[in-house]
């Protein structure tokens, strides 16, 4: 696999960058993370000329690539330190998981889907990209590599999972859209084993933008 990153792909992604910033992503860290990430290796080729644009767009399998938008604001919430030991819910294409990568993370990632597993695999393989991807259920989590002190969830969920939660480590923090229907981009820290403390950020309106659902079974 040949990826290549054109002067004018860099280009592109300095004004995406500085869109990000008009609509009040702050964090230096994220921004230079997201310079870092070339996004159009994460897309079909058809979609090159639009990777920039603050757009989600299909990835295969009924998923999509988050708008840059939605992954600047999902990672910011968190406030990541270099170290922080994270679980990602839904792989996806990778992207997210790259700039977690990117922000010194220790990045711990489920996607059910097969197909989008394995090609992700294989991206993130070529890229140097250093995680531990797992195919599985996202609801279960990664019990195993419990407890995490950041947990983002990339698909939209009805409720908050019990199984990530309990997975979360006290003081710990998880970014995740909650509702049925629509949802309500929701920060959860953890103030101890039962109990947190529930942010809900009403104003992301991302243009009424929906995420794909957050399923239990295997494909």
């Amino acid at each position: 696999m040949q990826l290549v990153d054109k002067a004018k792909h860099q280009g592109s992604r300095k004004r995406l960058v500085l869109e990000l910033q008009e609509m009040g992503i702050e964090s230096p860290q994220v921004l230079d993370a997201l310079l870092k990430v070339p996004r159009h290796f994460f897309l079909d080729s058809s979609f090159e000329e639009h990777a920039y644009q603050n757009k989600a767009f299909p990835i295969g399998t009924d998923q999509t690539i988050s708008h840059p938008y939605t992954v600047a604001f999902q990672t910011e919430v968190l406030t990541l330190k270099k170290g922080d030991k994270v679980l990602e819910i839904g792989t996806g294409s990778g992207y997210q998981t790259a700039v977690l990568f990117h922000l010194g993370a220790q990045v711990f990632s489920i996607e059910r889907q097969h197909l989008l597993f394995d090609k992700t695999k294989q991206l993130l393989a070529t890229m140097k990209i250093k995680a531990f991807l797992h195919y599985g259920d996202g609801y279960e989590g990664l019990p195993e590599k419990a407890p995490f002190d950041k947990i983002i969830v990339t698909a939209g969920a009805p409720s908050l999972p019990e199984k990530l939660f309990a997975q979360l480590a006290i003081g710990g923090m998880m970014i995740i859209p909650i509702g049925k229907g629509s949802q309500i981009m929701t920060l959860i820290i953890k103030t101890a084993t039962s109990t947190y403390k529930k942010v809900e950020f009403d104003n992301f309106n991302e243009t009424n933008f929906r995420f794909v659902p957050m399923l239990k079974s295997k494909q």
